[in-house]
Formats: C-alpha cells, sequence, structure tokens
C-alpha cells in the first residue's frame, strides 16, 4: 500500500511538469529558422497600423515601428513601443544564430543599447509563444521622428 501511494505521487508529479522546466540554452525543442533571408522595410513615414508595413512573422508577432521616434513593437501584443519590454513577445541576442545554445537573450533594448545603434549587428530574436529562434540584421534605422527601419531576417 505505502509502494502505491508512493508511485501514484511520482506519477502524478511527473504529469504536472511542463516545458516551462526546460534548461537554459536548451533549444532541442524550439524551431529553428535557417531558410534564406528575405529583408522587411518599413519606409520613413508610413502608417504603421498597415499590414504592408508590419513583419508578420508568425499570429502573434508583428513588427513594425511607428512614426514618433521609438523603437520596434509588437503590434499584435501592444499598441506603442515600451522601451522597456517591446517587442512584446520576444527576447533578443547578438549573435549567430549558430551560437543559439551558448547566447543570452533579454528584451530589445537590453541587448542592443539604443535602437539608432543596431544598424550592422547580428543578432538571434526568439519569437517566446511560438518558441522560434532566427537571424536578424538591421540595414536601416531611420533618426528622428520618422519611423523607418529595415532588416534582413532568415526564414522557416
Amino acid at each position: 500500500m505505502k509502494y502505491s501511494y508512493l508511485l501514484m505521487i511520482i506519477l502524478t508529479l511527473i504529469s504536472c511538469s511542463s516545458d516551462d522546466d526546460q534548461v537554459p540554452g536548451d533549444t532541442t525543442s524550439s524551431n529553428i529558422w535557417k531558410g534564406n533571408n528575405i529583408t522587411f522595410t518599413k519606409a520613413d513615414g508610413a502608417d504603421h497600423t498597415q499590414a504592408s508595413n508590419q513583419d508578420r512573422l508568425t499570429s502573434n508577432v508583428w513588427i513594425t515601428r511607428a512614426n514618433d521616434g521609438g523603437q520596434i513593437f509588437n503590434i499584435v501584443k501592444e499598441s506603442a513601443a515600451n522601451k522597456n519590454s517591446s517587442p512584446a513577445g520576444t527576447t533578443w541576442s547578438i549573435g549567430s544564430i549558430n551560437e543559439i545554445n551558448s547566447l543570452s537573450f533579454t528584451n530589445f533594448r537590453a541587448a542592443v543599447g539604443k535602437p539608432k545603434d543596431v544598424v550592422g549587428k547580428n543578432l538571434v530574436m526568439h519569437l517566446v509563444d511560438d518558441n522560434i529562434y532566427l537571424s536578424v540584421k538591421f540595414t536601416s534605422w531611420s533618426d528622428g521622428q520618422k519611423g523607418g527601419f529595415a532588416y534582413s531576417r532568415s526564414t522557416q
């Protein structure tokens, strides 16, 4: 009887575990996009609420930038950029997708510093809800209140 009770407790604990207990740096259950690169561009002054001015990576992440001089944000989850957390639902690291297990991920601004300094840096973006990692390299960032930016990113 004691052993049956102990076995039941162990099985309950095992069944209650989740992927949230994943070891940091362990991407074995992740989807890593290493396909061909595409370029996304949002022109200066373009309306960030229009689909053509959003990089719609998945149903959970649509990257854009408003024309108020702020940083990029995820218009699916937030209506404007927040320098401490945008883009919501993503984490970032400077580095290569080939080094993914040794990278440390944080919010966009903590990873890159001032957004205008992001041009030319090799980055890896993690789409948290989708558990997808992809390469990103910004090729332009407009100063002032223009809202323009461009990057090249890997695909599935």
